[in-house]
């Protein structure tokens, strides 16, 4: 039922527990708990990615969430510590818009998308989240959105012009 946020650093991925959940099933004995992670994983310079491990106990569905994570990280286009243009991303009811910020910002979002924004290295930004705030629906929308990221380049290149 806790929704804090951990962070641990594995040689130089960064591990994000941005919600864990707790299921219970009632047997002959009593309540039987299971525990069900979600977590970002990213190295801060780009690259990020989300697991969601389930499991009788919380550190094993934590490594399994964390295995996942690293088996999904995408590739994302930074512009320094900001992203190159606004963005919106969406999975299911919940929605998100990514803008870029200028120096000095920080990261101005909510706790699901912050984690995935911190882990990717983005250090400028701001976001709002609309819809749903589950946050499992959160970072999902978030990794749809960096994943519509275009460098300048590639855009000028897809074009046949120069943005000033």
């Amino acid at each position: 039922m806790s929704s804090g946020s951990s962070e641990r650093q594995r040689g130089e991925l960064t591990e994000n527990v941005v919600k864990i959940k707790r299921c219970s099933a009632v047997v002959k004995g009593g309540r039987r708990f299971s525990f069900a992670a979600m977590v970002v994983v990213g190295n801060g310079q780009g690259k990020v990615g989300w697991g969601y491990g389930k499991a009788n106990e919380v550190p094993p569905s934590v490594e399994k969430a964390v295995k996942e994570g690293m088996r999904s990280q995408i590739e994302v286009p930074l512009d320094g510590e900001t992203i190159p243009h606004q963005v919106k991303g969406r999975f299911g009811a919940a929605k998100v818009v990514l803008v870029p910020a200028g120096p000095g910002t920080g990261v101005i979002a909510g706790a699901a998308v912050r984690a995935v924004c911190e882990a990717t290295g983005i250090h400028n930004i701001l976001t709002k989240s609309f819809g749903s705030n589950n946050p499992v629906t959160l970072v999902k929308a978030t990794i749809n959105a960096l994943e519509q990221l275009r460098p300048k380049q590639e855009i000028e290149r897809l074009r046949g012009v120069t943005l000033s």
